[in-house]
């Protein structure tokens, strides 16, 4: 079984930061699918805004969610930023 959602963050370019129960951050891009039924919704940025976590996955007030497994599998890992580029000092 694959890592479950712990956090999400919409962004204004139809792209969904996810955190997942294992630590891991990755990148969910939610643009191929709008023009698809139910997600034709989530073009209007203030739906698409409305996504929380629901039981390890994603969800929309629409309703509209995906499988765990397939926010896991299809997004693109975010690499870890090393202390010093955050701006801080190394000593």
């Amino acid at each position: 079984m694959n890592p479950r959602v712990k956090k999400v963050l919409p962004n204004p370019d139809y792209t969904i930061h996810l955190t997942f129960d294992n630590g891991e951050k990755k990148v969910f891009d939610v643009k191929p699918y709008l023009d698809k039924g139910i997600f034709r919704e989530l073009k209007d940025l203030k739906v698409f805004n409305s996504v929380k976590t629901m039981i390890g996955s994603i969800q929309w007030k629409g309703g509209q969610d995906f499988c765990p497994d397939t926010l896991y599998l299809e997004s693109i890992a975010q690499p870890s930023v090393p202390a010093d580029a955050r701006g801080r000092s190394p000593l």
